[in-house]
Protein backbone atom coordinates (compact mmCIF):
# COMPACT_ATOMS: atom_id res chain seq x y z
CA UNK A 1 0.00 0.00 0.00
CA UNK A 2 1.14 3.31 -0.82
CA UNK A 3 2.42 6.17 1.68
CA UNK A 4 2.90 8.72 -0.58
CA UNK A 5 0.80 11.61 0.28
CA UNK A 6 -2.62 11.97 -2.29
CA UNK A 7 -3.25 15.51 -3.08
CA UNK A 8 -6.97 14.17 -3.45
CA UNK A 9 -7.30 13.04 -0.08
CA UNK A 10 -9.64 14.88 2.38
CA UNK A 11 -6.99 15.38 5.13
CA UNK A 12 -4.39 17.08 2.80
CA UNK A 13 -7.67 18.80 0.82
CA UNK A 14 -8.65 20.35 4.55
CA UNK A 15 -5.43 21.11 5.49
CA UNK A 16 -2.71 21.14 3.00
CA UNK A 17 0.16 23.41 4.44
CA UNK A 18 1.71 20.67 7.29
CA UNK A 19 1.73 18.14 4.49
CA UNK A 20 3.43 20.81 2.22
CA UNK A 21 5.72 21.20 4.89
CA UNK A 22 6.76 18.37 5.10
CA UNK A 23 7.25 17.31 1.48
CA UNK A 24 10.01 20.42 1.75
CA UNK A 25 11.79 18.79 3.94
CA UNK A 26 11.95 16.09 1.97
CA UNK A 27 13.31 18.09 -1.04
CA UNK A 28 12.58 20.05 -4.16
CA UNK A 29 11.25 16.79 -5.72
CA UNK A 30 9.31 14.28 -4.50
CA UNK A 31 6.46 11.87 -5.93
CA UNK A 32 3.00 12.01 -4.63
CA UNK A 33 -0.52 10.82 -5.91
CA UNK A 34 -2.40 10.33 -7.75
CA UNK A 35 -0.36 8.74 -10.45
CA UNK A 36 2.68 9.03 -8.67
CA UNK A 37 3.53 12.56 -10.11
CA UNK A 38 6.94 14.25 -9.67
CA UNK A 39 6.04 17.22 -7.42
CA UNK A 40 7.98 20.47 -6.94
CA UNK A 41 8.34 21.75 -3.41
CA UNK A 42 11.04 25.02 -3.82
CA UNK A 43 10.38 27.94 -5.67
CA UNK A 44 13.59 27.93 -7.59
CA UNK A 45 12.62 24.80 -9.07
CA UNK A 46 8.83 26.02 -9.87
CA UNK A 47 10.56 29.17 -11.57
CA UNK A 48 12.89 26.78 -13.64
CA UNK A 49 9.83 24.54 -14.82
CA UNK A 50 7.76 27.42 -15.39
CA UNK A 51 10.29 29.14 -17.68
CA UNK A 52 11.45 26.28 -19.57
CA UNK A 53 8.46 25.50 -21.67
CA UNK A 54 10.82 23.82 -24.38
CA UNK A 55 11.70 21.22 -21.34
CA UNK A 56 8.27 21.22 -19.96
CA UNK A 57 4.80 20.89 -22.26
CA UNK A 58 1.87 22.24 -20.56
CA UNK A 59 -0.47 20.12 -22.29
CA UNK A 60 0.01 17.75 -19.52
CA UNK A 61 -2.67 19.73 -17.49
CA UNK A 62 -5.46 18.21 -19.83
CA UNK A 63 -5.50 14.83 -17.75
CA UNK A 64 -6.45 16.84 -14.89
CA UNK A 65 -9.97 17.99 -16.87
CA UNK A 66 -10.15 14.92 -19.25
CA UNK A 67 -9.89 11.82 -17.23
CA UNK A 68 -10.84 8.56 -19.23
CA UNK A 69 -13.89 8.38 -17.51
CA UNK A 70 -15.44 11.30 -18.79
CA UNK A 71 -15.69 9.32 -22.55
CA UNK A 72 -15.74 12.78 -24.63
CA UNK A 73 -13.95 16.06 -25.17
CA UNK A 74 -13.64 18.79 -22.75
CA UNK A 75 -13.25 22.13 -24.82
CA UNK A 76 -11.55 23.70 -21.45
CA UNK A 77 -8.80 20.92 -21.72
CA UNK A 78 -8.48 22.05 -25.36
CA UNK A 79 -7.92 25.96 -24.73
CA UNK A 80 -5.15 28.50 -23.67
CA UNK A 81 -3.56 27.26 -20.72
CA UNK A 82 -2.96 23.74 -22.25
CA UNK A 83 -1.55 25.03 -25.51
CA UNK A 84 2.34 25.08 -26.08
CA UNK A 85 4.30 27.42 -29.04
CA UNK A 86 3.40 28.80 -31.73
CA UNK A 87 -0.46 27.40 -31.43
CA UNK A 88 -0.22 29.31 -27.59
CA UNK A 89 1.58 32.56 -28.82
CA UNK A 90 -0.46 32.96 -31.44
CA UNK A 91 -4.25 32.67 -29.50
CA UNK A 92 -2.28 34.68 -26.06
CA UNK A 93 -1.88 37.11 -28.75
CA UNK A 94 -5.26 37.50 -29.41
CA UNK A 95 -7.05 37.38 -26.18
CA UNK A 96 -4.35 39.55 -24.62
CA UNK A 97 -5.64 43.19 -25.78
CA UNK A 98 -8.65 42.27 -24.09
CA UNK A 99 -7.12 41.99 -20.59
CA UNK A 100 -4.87 45.01 -20.21
CA UNK A 101 -5.27 47.33 -17.73
CA UNK A 102 -6.22 49.80 -20.29
CA UNK A 103 -8.97 47.79 -21.88
CA UNK A 104 -10.20 46.88 -18.15
CA UNK A 105 -10.01 50.67 -16.44
CA UNK A 106 -14.00 50.94 -17.32
CA UNK A 107 -15.33 48.28 -15.19
CA UNK A 108 -13.83 49.42 -12.19
CA UNK A 109 -16.42 52.12 -11.64
CA UNK A 110 -19.34 49.66 -12.55
CA UNK A 111 -17.58 46.64 -10.08
CA UNK A 112 -17.27 49.34 -7.28
CA UNK A 113 -21.47 50.12 -7.71
CA UNK A 114 -21.87 46.22 -7.55
CA UNK A 115 -20.24 45.05 -5.00
CA UNK A 116 -21.50 48.03 -2.81
CA UNK A 117 -25.04 46.76 -3.46
CA UNK A 118 -24.18 43.34 -2.62
CA UNK A 119 -22.79 44.37 0.98
CA UNK A 120 -26.05 46.26 1.30
CA UNK A 121 -27.40 43.62 1.16
CA UNK A 122 -25.71 41.25 3.13
CA UNK A 123 -25.38 44.07 5.56
CA UNK A 124 -28.91 43.78 6.12
CA UNK A 125 -29.08 40.16 6.62
CA UNK A 126 -25.98 40.24 8.53
CA UNK A 127 -25.72 36.08 8.22
CA UNK A 128 -25.09 35.22 4.74
CA UNK A 129 -23.40 32.54 2.54
CA UNK A 130 -20.85 34.61 1.63
CA UNK A 131 -19.67 32.59 -1.40
CA UNK A 132 -23.15 33.23 -2.88
CA UNK A 133 -23.83 36.52 -1.77
CA UNK A 134 -20.70 37.46 -2.91
CA UNK A 135 -17.79 36.03 -3.99
CA UNK A 136 -19.40 34.24 -6.78
CA UNK A 137 -21.71 36.53 -7.49
CA UNK A 138 -19.40 39.33 -8.39
CA UNK A 139 -16.93 37.71 -10.53
CA UNK A 140 -19.97 36.06 -12.70
CA UNK A 141 -21.59 39.01 -12.99
CA UNK A 142 -18.18 41.00 -14.66
CA UNK A 143 -17.98 37.96 -16.83
CA UNK A 144 -21.40 38.42 -18.24
CA UNK A 145 -20.78 42.02 -18.81
CA UNK A 146 -17.56 40.90 -20.85
CA UNK A 147 -19.30 37.87 -22.79
CA UNK A 148 -22.89 40.12 -23.19
CA UNK A 149 -24.63 36.91 -21.25
CA UNK A 150 -27.93 37.27 -19.67
CA UNK A 151 -27.75 38.39 -15.86
CA UNK A 152 -30.45 35.80 -15.18
CA UNK A 153 -27.08 33.28 -15.76
CA UNK A 154 -25.58 34.54 -12.78
CA UNK A 155 -26.51 30.81 -10.61
CA UNK A 156 -25.80 28.88 -13.74
CA UNK A 157 -22.55 29.99 -14.65
CA UNK A 158 -21.39 29.15 -10.93
CA UNK A 159 -22.71 25.74 -11.50
CA UNK A 160 -20.36 25.41 -14.55
CA UNK A 161 -17.69 26.41 -13.31
CA UNK A 162 -17.89 24.07 -10.60
CA UNK A 163 -18.51 20.95 -12.54
CA UNK A 164 -15.51 21.94 -15.05
CA UNK A 165 -13.33 23.06 -12.59
CA UNK A 166 -13.57 19.73 -10.47
CA UNK A 167 -13.41 17.35 -12.89
CA UNK A 168 -9.66 16.63 -11.74
CA UNK A 169 -11.04 16.00 -8.20
CA UNK A 170 -13.99 13.45 -8.60
CA UNK A 171 -13.20 10.58 -7.06
CA UNK A 172 -12.92 6.87 -8.51
CA UNK A 173 -16.75 5.37 -8.01
CA UNK A 174 -18.29 8.93 -7.62
CA UNK A 175 -20.94 8.01 -10.78
CA UNK A 176 -23.33 10.82 -9.45
CA UNK A 177 -20.79 13.07 -9.86
CA UNK A 178 -19.36 12.28 -12.99
CA UNK A 179 -22.54 12.22 -15.01
CA UNK A 180 -22.72 15.61 -13.63
CA UNK A 181 -19.56 16.62 -15.37
CA UNK A 182 -20.89 14.98 -18.32
CA UNK A 183 -24.23 16.61 -18.54
CA UNK A 184 -22.48 20.20 -17.84
CA UNK A 185 -20.00 19.85 -21.10
CA UNK A 186 -22.65 19.20 -22.98
CA UNK A 187 -24.71 21.80 -21.63
CA UNK A 188 -22.66 24.43 -21.87
CA UNK A 189 -21.30 23.66 -25.03
CA UNK A 190 -24.88 23.87 -26.23
CA UNK A 191 -25.66 26.77 -24.96
CA UNK A 192 -22.63 28.76 -26.37
CA UNK A 193 -23.05 27.32 -29.47
CA UNK A 194 -26.49 29.19 -29.44
CA UNK A 195 -24.61 32.52 -28.26
CA UNK A 196 -22.53 31.99 -31.35
CA UNK A 197 -25.04 31.65 -33.74
CA UNK A 198 -27.04 35.22 -31.93
CA UNK A 199 -24.06 36.84 -31.90
CA UNK A 200 -23.21 36.33 -35.79
CA UNK A 201 -27.09 37.41 -36.44
CA UNK A 202 -26.90 40.30 -34.28
CA UNK A 203 -22.91 41.64 -33.43
CA UNK A 204 -22.85 43.52 -30.27
CA UNK A 205 -20.09 45.32 -28.47
CA UNK A 206 -18.61 42.16 -26.47
CA UNK A 207 -15.60 39.48 -25.78
CA UNK A 208 -17.77 37.41 -27.96
CA UNK A 209 -18.63 39.91 -30.90
CA UNK A 210 -14.81 40.51 -31.34
CA UNK A 211 -13.84 37.31 -30.93
CA UNK A 212 -16.18 36.50 -34.07
CA UNK A 213 -14.56 39.41 -36.45
CA UNK A 214 -10.78 38.37 -35.19
CA UNK A 215 -8.57 36.87 -37.37
CA UNK A 216 -5.61 34.54 -36.90
CA UNK A 217 -3.10 34.66 -39.04
CA UNK A 218 -5.17 35.85 -41.28
CA UNK A 219 -8.42 33.50 -40.51
CA UNK A 220 -11.19 33.42 -38.03
CA UNK A 221 -11.73 31.16 -35.28
CA UNK A 222 -13.29 27.93 -35.60
CA UNK A 223 -16.46 27.01 -33.77
CA UNK A 224 -14.27 24.36 -31.67
CA UNK A 225 -11.65 27.16 -31.15
CA UNK A 226 -14.25 29.45 -29.89
CA UNK A 227 -16.01 27.47 -27.58
CA UNK A 228 -12.55 26.49 -25.61
CA UNK A 229 -12.12 29.89 -25.29
CA UNK A 230 -15.64 30.06 -23.92
CA UNK A 231 -14.65 27.73 -21.48
CA UNK A 232 -11.25 28.99 -20.28
CA UNK A 233 -12.93 32.18 -19.77
CA UNK A 234 -15.78 31.13 -17.44
CA UNK A 235 -13.45 28.57 -15.46
CA UNK A 236 -10.41 31.29 -15.40
CA UNK A 237 -12.64 34.36 -14.37
CA UNK A 238 -14.56 33.05 -12.39
CA UNK A 239 -12.73 30.15 -10.16
CA UNK A 240 -10.26 32.04 -8.96
CA UNK A 241 -12.09 35.58 -8.06
CA UNK A 242 -14.58 33.31 -6.55
CA UNK A 243 -12.24 31.42 -4.46
CA UNK A 244 -9.57 34.48 -3.70
CA UNK A 245 -12.47 36.39 -2.16
CA UNK A 246 -14.03 33.30 -0.46
CA UNK A 247 -9.91 33.18 0.99
CA UNK A 248 -10.12 36.41 1.89
CA UNK A 249 -13.30 36.78 4.25
CA UNK A 250 -11.58 33.33 5.27
CA UNK A 251 -8.48 35.30 6.41
CA UNK A 252 -10.34 38.36 7.85
CA UNK A 253 -12.23 36.36 10.07
CA UNK A 254 -9.16 34.45 11.77
CA UNK A 255 -7.34 37.21 11.99
CA UNK A 256 -9.86 40.43 12.87
CA UNK A 257 -6.80 42.77 13.61
CA UNK A 258 -6.49 43.00 9.28
CA UNK A 259 -9.25 44.26 9.43
CA UNK A 260 -9.16 46.91 11.59
CA UNK A 261 -6.28 47.63 9.49
CA UNK A 262 -7.45 47.70 6.02
CA UNK A 263 -10.43 49.30 7.47
CA UNK A 264 -8.54 52.55 8.63
CA UNK A 265 -6.07 52.62 5.71
CA UNK A 266 -7.72 51.13 2.37
CA UNK A 267 -4.41 51.66 0.63
CA UNK A 268 -3.79 48.46 2.98
CA UNK A 269 -6.00 46.89 0.26
CA UNK A 270 -3.66 45.25 -2.71
CA UNK A 271 -0.65 44.53 -0.43
CA UNK A 272 -3.80 42.46 1.70
CA UNK A 273 -4.51 40.96 -2.00
CA UNK A 274 -0.71 39.96 -2.67
CA UNK A 275 -0.16 38.41 0.37
CA UNK A 276 -3.53 36.48 0.14
CA UNK A 277 -2.41 35.01 -3.37
CA UNK A 278 0.58 33.87 -1.52
CA UNK A 279 -0.82 32.70 1.78
CA UNK A 280 -3.49 30.53 0.01
CA UNK A 281 -3.15 30.65 -3.86
CA UNK A 282 -6.64 29.09 -5.44
CA UNK A 283 -4.12 27.21 -8.00
CA UNK A 284 -2.69 24.96 -5.70
CA UNK A 285 -0.69 23.27 -8.04
CA UNK A 286 -0.36 22.87 -12.44
CA UNK A 287 1.37 20.21 -14.27
CA UNK A 288 3.54 19.41 -17.02
CA UNK A 289 5.27 17.12 -19.04
CA UNK A 290 9.04 16.36 -20.05
CA UNK A 291 9.16 16.85 -23.41
CA UNK A 292 12.76 15.05 -23.27
CA UNK A 293 15.10 13.52 -20.65
CA UNK A 294 15.73 15.74 -17.90
CA UNK A 295 17.76 16.23 -14.81
CA UNK A 296 15.62 18.45 -12.11
CA UNK A 297 17.10 19.00 -8.54
CA UNK A 298 19.30 15.92 -9.54
CA UNK A 299 16.36 13.63 -10.20
CA UNK A 300 16.43 11.72 -13.85
CA UNK A 301 12.91 12.46 -15.43
CA UNK A 302 12.21 10.60 -18.31
CA UNK A 303 10.54 11.61 -21.39
CA UNK A 304 6.65 11.98 -20.72
CA UNK A 305 7.13 12.15 -17.10
CA UNK A 306 4.43 14.10 -15.45
CA UNK A 307 5.46 16.66 -13.49
CA UNK A 308 3.60 18.62 -10.68
CA UNK A 309 4.26 22.14 -9.71
CA UNK A 310 3.21 23.30 -6.42
CA UNK A 311 2.75 27.22 -6.28
CA UNK A 312 1.24 26.35 -2.95
CA UNK A 313 4.53 24.40 -1.22
CA UNK A 314 6.65 27.38 -3.29
CA UNK A 315 4.54 30.07 -1.88
CA UNK A 316 5.79 28.72 1.28
CA UNK A 317 9.61 27.85 0.89
CA UNK A 318 11.56 29.05 3.81
CA UNK A 319 14.38 30.37 1.54
CA UNK A 320 12.39 32.93 -0.18
CA UNK A 321 9.18 33.35 2.62
CA UNK A 322 10.37 33.98 6.07
CA UNK A 323 7.82 32.96 8.42
CA UNK A 324 5.86 31.84 5.52
CA UNK A 325 3.22 30.29 7.19
CA UNK A 326 2.01 33.68 9.09
CA UNK A 327 -0.03 36.12 6.94
CA UNK A 328 2.48 38.72 6.83
CA UNK A 329 0.91 42.36 5.40
CA UNK A 330 4.16 44.19 4.74
CA UNK A 331 5.57 41.05 3.27
CA UNK A 332 8.55 42.35 1.40
CA UNK A 333 11.08 39.83 -1.12
CA UNK A 334 10.09 37.41 -4.37
CA UNK A 335 7.18 37.65 -5.71
CA UNK A 336 4.34 34.56 -5.64
CA UNK A 337 3.85 32.20 -8.03
CA UNK A 338 0.26 32.13 -7.45
CA UNK A 339 -0.55 33.60 -11.02
CA UNK A 340 2.28 31.23 -12.91
CA UNK A 341 5.39 33.10 -14.12
CA UNK A 342 6.68 32.60 -17.90
CA UNK A 343 4.89 31.75 -20.94
CA UNK A 344 1.74 30.97 -19.14
CA UNK A 345 1.86 34.06 -16.57
CA UNK A 346 -2.13 33.78 -15.73
CA UNK A 347 -3.99 36.21 -18.50
CA UNK A 348 -6.80 37.01 -16.47
CA UNK A 349 -4.29 38.10 -13.76
CA UNK A 350 -5.25 41.72 -13.75
CA UNK A 351 -9.03 41.21 -13.79
CA UNK A 352 -8.56 39.11 -10.88
CA UNK A 353 -6.94 41.45 -8.61
CA UNK A 354 -8.72 44.97 -9.85
CA UNK A 355 -12.27 42.68 -9.03
CA UNK A 356 -10.67 41.56 -5.62
CA UNK A 357 -9.49 44.93 -4.91
CA UNK A 358 -12.47 46.90 -5.19
CA UNK A 359 -15.05 44.18 -3.36
CA UNK A 360 -12.97 44.27 -0.53
CA UNK A 361 -12.24 47.81 -0.58
CA UNK A 362 -16.22 48.10 0.12
CA UNK A 363 -16.53 45.17 2.51
CA UNK A 364 -13.84 45.96 4.53
CA UNK A 365 -15.51 49.69 4.78
CA UNK A 366 -18.88 48.48 5.90
CA UNK A 367 -17.49 45.84 7.97
CA UNK A 368 -15.79 45.65 11.33
CA UNK A 369 -16.56 41.99 12.12
CA UNK A 370 -16.33 38.68 10.31
CA UNK A 371 -17.70 35.84 12.07
CA UNK A 372 -17.28 32.26 10.61
CA UNK A 373 -20.20 30.42 11.36
CA UNK A 374 -19.15 26.87 11.07
CA UNK A 375 -15.89 25.03 12.82
CA UNK A 376 -15.60 23.00 9.39
CA UNK A 377 -15.21 24.44 6.02
CA UNK A 378 -16.56 23.03 3.19
CA UNK A 379 -13.41 22.67 0.47
CA UNK A 380 -13.95 22.04 -3.25
CA UNK A 381 -12.76 18.29 -4.39
CA UNK A 382 -10.29 19.60 -6.86
CA UNK A 383 -6.87 19.06 -7.67
CA UNK A 384 -5.75 22.18 -9.33
CA UNK A 385 -7.68 24.70 -7.09
CA UNK A 386 -8.57 24.75 -3.83
CA UNK A 387 -11.24 27.02 -2.09
CA UNK A 388 -14.19 27.14 0.17
CA UNK A 389 -17.54 25.55 -1.73
CA UNK A 390 -19.55 27.26 0.98
CA UNK A 391 -18.43 30.17 3.54
CA UNK A 392 -21.70 31.01 6.50
CA UNK A 393 -20.56 33.95 8.12
CA UNK A 394 -21.94 36.59 10.30
CA UNK A 395 -21.01 40.56 9.62
CA UNK A 396 -20.98 42.89 12.30
CA UNK A 397 -21.50 46.43 10.88
CA UNK A 398 -18.63 48.96 11.19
Amino acid sequence: MSTRLNFLSREFIEDPHPHLAELRRQGPLVQADPGGMWVVTRYDEAQYVFRSSQLFSSSQLRLAFEPEWLGKTNPFATSLPFMDPPQHGRMRALLSQAFTPKALAPLEARIRVLARECVSRMMREREVEFMDAFAALIPSSVMGWLLGLDASLRGQLKRWTYDIMTIGGVLPGDTAQMEQSRHTIDELTRYFQEVLEDRRRSPGEDMVSDLLRARVDGEALTDEELTSVFFALLAGGLDTTTHLLGQSARILALHPELLSRLREDSALVPRFVEEALRYEPVGMLTLRVCLDDVTLAGVFLPKGTTVAVSMASAARDEKHFPEGDRFILERKGSPHLSFGHGLHYCLGAVLTRMETRVALEELVSRVSRVKLRTERIDWTQALITRGPRTLPVELFPA
